[in-house]
């Protein structure tokens, strides 16, 4: 059997015709597997959706308990089945709960990534490479400019800044679900024991992160503190930096964690005075090298920069091509 008769695009999504479901579809379907929780990724109003029990537990919280008609939570390596067709999940490294949905039937296996990120994570399980036949891989960071520095440099240049800089307060733009979490528990990795304080708008996902045994340590809402904050870290949503909500903070350095940090350009055009090139997504070495890992008989590629990737498989014998699919995004990162 050809892969394309297990797995096809649609304008619903990934749609598997063997076991009927798709995988992160962005319309509503009757049966879903879902790869993580980003909004791009995971939408309300399907008839069944099955995920890890961490995504559920993000879908909740971010639109409402009646999210879907029904739920089935799938652990790390559990198998079901439905129709001959086998599927299981493998750690995605992306996010709390992220997963790549392996699709196993007529002899192929074929794995869909959703978004992945090779490099450590405290607060997520790495990314595991599963060899298949076909790989279904994003490409945000799809060409070979995009190298992202060791994440530990990145957080020691904030803590840096507030050293040579402790009048200020240091206002992170960061996104919400995953990153905001990731560079909490980089900083207190890095020694930084104190409070951090936080937008409102990302109480409840912490909370949610911590009730799943992440330890965040000190945090307080920035809104309503005292003093200006001045040498102290606020992490909030990318769109609170430019907001009328930072101009309570004392002098603040606006800072942004983001692999598009790592573009000039991108940090001038948004005024950022503290890029932080700190992704949740794989660069161009982790890209390719992924690829080699789980030595697929074919690359099909979602989103993001195809062409560089398709060239590079070109290159190096891979049989490789764009599905093109519409409704995924690059985030903030």
């Amino acid at each position: 059997m050809r892969p394309e008769k297990i797995l096809c695009p649609r304008p619903e999504g990934l749609w598997c015709a063997p076991g009927s479901f798709y995988v992160d579809p962005v319309r509503p379907v009757e049966r879903a597997v879902i790869t993580h929780g980003h909004a791009d990724h995971a939408r309300a109003g399907h008839g069944v959706v099955l995920a890890t029990r961490e995504t559920l537990a993000i879908m909740a919280e971010r639109y409402g308990a009646d999210f879907a008609g029904s739920t089935q939570a799938l652990a790390y390596g559990e198998v079901v089945s439905r129709d001959g067709v086998e599927v299981s999940l493998a750690p995605a490294g992306h996010v709390l709960g992220s997963a790549q949905a392996v699709v196993r039937h007529a002899g192929l296996t074929l794995v869909v990534s959703g978004d992945y990120k090779r490099r450590r994570d405290p607060t997520c399980p790495p990314f595991e490479p599963v060899p298949c036949d076909v790989f279904v891989t994003e490409a945000t960071f799809g060409l070979p400019v995009f190298r992202h520095p060791d994440d530990r440099h990145e957080i020691y240049k904030l803590i840096r800044s507030t050293e040579q800089f402790p009048d200020r307060a240091h206002l992170v733009g960061a996104y919400a679900l995953g990153k905001a979490q990731r560079l909490i528990c980089l900083l207190r990795e890095a020694g930084w024991t104190r409070t951090i304080y936080v937008h409102g708008a990302m109480e409840r996902l912490n909370a949610l992160y911590q009730a799943h045994g992440v330890d965040l340590g000190p945090l307080a809402p920035a809104t309503g503190a005292k003093g200006g904050l001045g040498g102290e870290i606020i992490i909030a949503p990318p769109s609170a930096l430019n907001d009328r909500w930072a101009r309570r903070f004392a002098d603040p350095v606006g800072a942004f964690a983001s692999g598009w940090m790592g573009v000039r350009a991108r940090a001038r055009q948004r005024g950022v005075e503290l890029p932080l090139v700190v992704s949740d997504h794989a660069d161009w070495d982790e890209l390719t090298a992924t690829v080699r890992d789980v030595a697929p008989g074919e690359l099909w590629i979602t989103h993001g920069r195809e062409e560089g990737l398709l060239r590079w498989s070109e290159l190096n014998g891979v049989r490789a091509r764009a599905l093109a699919l519409v409704g995924y995004e690059d985030e903030d990162d």
